[in-house]
């Protein structure tokens, strides 16, 4: 995977949650985020998000860490907005607060292996490796016009550090 260091601005994310760990997200039965996407998509929610930033852009979040990633944390899938006013009752608004992250760009894959694989990848390294050590505030995912093709996935996966 590709490997760059960034410094981000607040993003605004609108969407929907779910609370969960990465043991559950093993086991199709009980899985959460699966599901969750799948309702997010089918519901046809960003095209009932205002004030959408990148419309098409879907971010993925991770947040209120437990823990690292084997504890709980709260997953949004949304998109990026200006502004939270006017938000449809049953969606959710999150803050990405600012800071420094580690950039990475996974090769191209089938969903849902392309960020299984990645965040394996993640889970292992070192904060050398890594770049720093990992802050586990929020971090988040980019499916943009690269993820369209569910057999040729390319994302980009933003790890927040300290």
């Amino acid at each position: 995977m590709q490997q760059t260091k960034i410094t981000l601005p607040e993003i605004k994310l609108v969407g929907i949650k779910v609370r969960t760990n990465n043991k559950q997200e093993f086991d199709p039965l009980i899985a959460k985020i699966s599901p969750c996407v799948q309702r997010y998509f089918q519901q046809q929610l960003a095209e009932k998000t205002p004030h959408r930033k990148n419309p098409g852009t879907t971010l993925c979040a991770y947040s209120d860490y437990e823990s690292d990633y084997t504890g709980e944390y709260t997953f949004y899938i949304g998109e990026e907005v200006t502004s939270f006013e006017g938000i449809p009752e049953g969606l959710e608004t999150h803050i990405i607060p600012p800071q420094t992250y580690v950039k990475f760009t996974t090769p191209a894959g089938p969903m849902p292996n392309v960020v299984i694989n990645a965040w394996q990848e993640i889970w292992q390294m070192s904060p050398k490796t890594l770049g720093g050590q990992r802050r586990y505030n929020t971090d988040f995912e980019v499916y943009d016009a690269r993820a369209k093709d569910p057999q040729n996935v390319v994302l980009d996966i933003f790890v927040g550090l300290i």
